[in-house]
């Protein structure tokens, strides 16, 4: 559990069809996930099609980690999807996510390589790279 309530998640649940937005894991096997929930609570976890659910074999280097060096500098911060181009942002704590609108892939390009972190001035802003931004990315500010 990288981010989340201290004790284990016992039960993971989902709808029962991809139609009403259920999700199929293999379970049966050693496969490894990295999924992002909602908690319930008591031990369990409710997933659906729109959550972050992907394979762990199949994250890249800069995905693993930045699980435990840069995606906790953007809890601040809030993700938005740009459903089409042109979109914005409407707050300067937002990072817009572009990779569904550009590849029609949730786990395209953005996804892989960047992180959403938040700068010295309160603003977020898309990172790039496996180590901590420098301070001189975190206090830059935006025009």
């Amino acid at each position: 559990m990288f981010k989340g309530p201290d004790k284990d998640i016992d039960l993971i649940s989902t709808a029962p069809s991809s139609a009403v937005c259920g999700v199929s894991l293999d379970t049966g096997g050693k496969k490894e996930y990295l999924i992002a929930g909602k908690a319930e609570g008591n031990g369990k976890m409710y997933i659906t099609l729109c959550d972050f659910i992907v394979p762990w074999d199949t994250l890249s280097v800069t995905q693993k980690k930045s699980l435990n060096q840069r995606y906790q500098m953007g809890c601040e911060c809030k993700i938005s999807r740009c459903p089409v181009i042109p979109c914005y942002v409407s707050s300067p704590d937002e990072c817009l996510w572009t990779d569904w609108v550009t590849e029609k892939s949730i786990n395209g390009y953005q996804a892989k390589h960047f992180a959403c972190v938040k700068r010295s001035d309160g603003s977020c802003a898309w990172y790039r790279g496996t180590a901590l931004p420098k301070q001189e990315f975190l206090d830059i500010e935006d025009p």
